[in-house]
């Protein structure tokens, strides 16, 4: 197959980054990408937090970003200045998801529509041939609507640091893991810093949807509701493990909280509850003809009491592929979350002991989990770090077959 190079545009929101910004610049540079690169930066924050004296060291290396990015004299740069005094975010309207959309809509209104968006962060690492293989991998898969790069968070050498992003990790691996093991649609993991896609894709979805925080989410999710999202890519990205408060949930929030021992948001579900959610996916054909009950109904009536949703569903339909495409619409990647999190509610659940059960009911001769076993008392807050990254890369493995081997029936799974 041969390849075009068309433009690339990096979006990226900038907040108290400005030690990240030489080697993320010099990342950029190094990209053997035969094509054109643009990069769109938003230096950002809320206005009021130049009166905050909590917050001025804040606004103070956000002043120093923009001056080092306009020292640099380089026309591919473009600078979105949401921080100097007098133009920064007024209201609630502020944070990553505004920041984002704000280079996106940019890159938008002066990019072809064949051009490729990359997000990215600024503490995100990446080899020199990553840009290539994003465009590439998008070129040889014209169907899909975006890319959801597989990621890695590499360790810091810091145990309090090191212990907290690998339980995050594991939290997140387990969870997509069970989302392709059930045949999900929403089988991606939303990271602001590994998405590329197509400008008219972009375009043809409205735009990313601003959002204090969460907007890589929904972002997907939305575009996951419009065509097919590629999970596998060669080169993965490297997002920095680090204590951040900079957005209102995401790593550096989870890991504040973890480290401070509460995993109470980042639980590992029953892997029983996922076989529920897939359960109802193969009634959702039945339902086309008849009301059959499923095993989300008590919480569906709860999430949607005014309306019998496959009542609504089914005169809407017309077909019974529109039905199927229109029962994963509602029951989407937000529902899920919702339904396991309603579920985790209702029951005293063991992380480690859910972990244990999943691996010996899904994948009985792995190593990892004769290892685990041998601990007298394994625990996330007390095995060694060693132990937790073999967890870690042993799910990463696992999850690559995934997304490497995930197989798309018509438009829905």
């Amino acid at each position: 197959m041969s390849y075009s190079y068309p433009d690339v545009y990096i979006a990226m929101p900038v907040l108290n980054e400005f030690s990240n910004l030489p080697a993320l610049i010099e990342s950029i540079k190094n990209q053997d990408y035969k094509g054109r690169v643009m990069v769109y930066i938003c230096v950002n924050q809320p206005e009021s937090w130049w009166k905050d004296l909590g917050k001025i060291a804040v606004c103070n290396d956000n002043k120093r970003s923009l001056e080092f990015l306009s020292n640099l004299h380089t026309p591919c740069i473009t600078l979105i200045d949401k921080s100097s005094a007098g133009k920064g975010w007024i209201g609630r309207k502020h944070g990553v998801g505004y920041a984002r959309r704000e280079v996106m809509e940019a890159i938008a209104k002066v990019a072809d529509d064949d051009s490729i968006i990359i997000s990215l962060d600024a503490d995100t690492g990446f080899n020199p041939s990553y840009f290539d293989t994003v465009v590439k991998n998008l070129q040889k898969h014209p169907q899909a609507v975006a890319l959801a790069v597989p990621y890695y968070h590499r360790l810091t050498g810091d145990e309090k640091a090191d212990r907290a992003i690998l339980r995050y990790e594991i939290y997140m691996r387990y969870y997509v893991i069970n989302l392709f093991r059930i045949g999900s649609p929403y089988a991606f993991t939303a990271l602001g810093s590994a998405i590329a896609l197509r400008v008219k894709d972009y375009k043809s979805i409205g735009g990313i949807t601003p959002k204090m925080s969460g907007e890589d989410f929904y972002f997907l999710q939305k575009l996951r509701k419009k065509g097919k999202i590629l999970t596998w890519n060669s080169e993965k990205v490297y997002p920095a493990a680090r204590f951040s408060d900079r957005v209102y949930f995401g790593t550096g929030p989870a890991m504040i909280k973890g480290a401070a021992g509460d995993w109470s948001s980042y639980p590992i579900y029953r892997h029983v509850w996922f076989d529920e959610i897939m359960a109802t996916y193969q009634l959702f054909t039945g339902l086309f003809a008849t009301q059959i009950k499923t095993p989300m109904d008590d919480f569906l009536e709860m999430t949607f009491p005014e309306e019998d949703i496959w009542e609504k569903l089914r005169s809407n339909a017309g077909s019974l592929k529109n039905f199927v495409r229109a029962c994963h619409q509602k029951i989407d990647g937000l529902r899920v979350l919702q339904y396991l999190k309603w579920k985790q509610r209702q029951a005293t659940e063991n992380n480690e002991k859910n972990l244990v059960s999943f691996l010996e009911t899904f994948f009985p001769d792995a190593d990892i989990l004769r290892t685990i076993q041998s601990e007298a008392d394994f625990s996330f807050s007390k095995a060694e770090i060693g132990l937790l990254n073999e967890i870690r890369d042993y799910l990463v493995l696992e999850e690559n077959e995934y997304q490497k081997g995930i197989k798309y029936l018509s438009e829905y799974q």
